[in-house]
């Protein structure tokens, strides 16, 4: 371990500079030494003066190539389980928050969102990142036309809404129309499949539930979905249908006014993968329970809903 800790000893030196060509060679030894290495990191962390000398090269006017240089070792540090509740402060979360919303260039995002959703990991409550305003600004950001950086903030989003708090959040500040809008637009079903998988997160609750039952056209739109290629946009299409018809007696009814559901559905149960067929064969159960009620003249609550249409 001497050889790193004179490497880190030389490199904090060599950060202290007025020359921003020293700082760089220096920021570059301290990537290369963190980048697969949790014992270096974990030294580098306990070298005094270290993380709030890559703070301050962060948050003064530097050039863009230390900025990410040092948003990368950051990041190389929330690697390990054990740094991340120390790097996760307010200040630095605020601050990240501040380089989602402002960089002009994607690679600052793209690294900013990175560090956010890996110090938001082991962080069972995640409720510092909604206090600090983290899920609005990737909501804001999301709803940008769509960069290099969007999948990072789509995953961050997804690991900070595993909390309720979090989901309130995010459909308050309108994450809802803004995937929605996503899914429809994208001809990238990375982009569509992370998308939905944080919808279904959301549909969780009854905000999100509500704010999807209020989209145009909803239960058209995740049937043609289903038509697709994406199996992780088929889940989450499934998914979303299934909560819409345990809560919406209108949702269900606008699918049996879809001929093609059922044919969609067979489909998706023989082709889709595990979790994909299990979603569809529930589908058309329900399907099957409300058709047998429209034609046995069942007179329960919710067939006279159905006899009705």
């Amino acid at each position: 371990m001497a050889r790193p800790r004179e490497a880190i000893a030389e490199c904090l030196s060599e950060l202290q500079s007025e020359s921003h060509e020293n700082q760089q060679k220096a920021l570059l030894t301290l990537v290369s030494i963190t980048k697969v290495s949790p014992q270096n990191r974990n030294l580098l962390a306990q070298t005094n003066g270290v993380v709030s000398t890559l703070l301050s090269l962060l948050m003064s006017p530097s050039s863009t190539t230390i900025q990410l240089l040092a948003l990368s070792i950051l990041f190389n540090l929330s690697l390990n389980p054990n740094l991340k509740q120390t790097l996760a402060d307010m200040e630095k979360i605020l601050f990240l928050n501040s380089v989602i919303l402002s960089s002009t260039s994607a690679e600052p995002s793209r690294i900013a969102a990175s560090l956010l959703c890996s110090l938001a990991m082991l962080d069972k409550s995640k409720a510092k990142f909604g206090v600090a305003g983290t899920i609005e600004a990737l909501v804001k950001v999301i709803s940008r036309p769509r960069g290099p950086a969007s999948h990072h903030f789509l995953s961050t989003l997804a690991e900070l809404v595993q909390f309720h708090g979090n989901c309130t959040v995010a459909v308050r500040s309108g994450a809802v129309p803004v995937l929605i809008k996503l899914v429809e637009d994208s001809d990238c079903e990375d982009l569509a499949g992370t998308s939905l998988a944080i919808l279904c997160l959301l549909a969780r609750f009854e905000e999100g539930l509500t704010a999807l039952k209020e989209i145009d056209k909803i239960v058209a739109l995740l049937i043609e979905i289903l038509k697709g290629k994406c199996m992780l946009s088929k889940e989450g299409a499934a998914d979303i249908l299934l909560r819409l018809f345990d809560e919406s007696d209108g949702c269900i009814r606008d699918a049996l006014r879809l001929p093609e559901f059922s044919s969609v559905l067979a489909d998706v149960s023989v082709r889709g993968s595990v979790r994909a067929r299990e979603k569809a064969s529930l589908l058309m159960k329900k399907l099957m329970e409300a058709n047998m009620d429209v034609v046995y003249g069942d007179t329960g609550n919710k067939t006279a809903a159905y006899l009705q249409w």
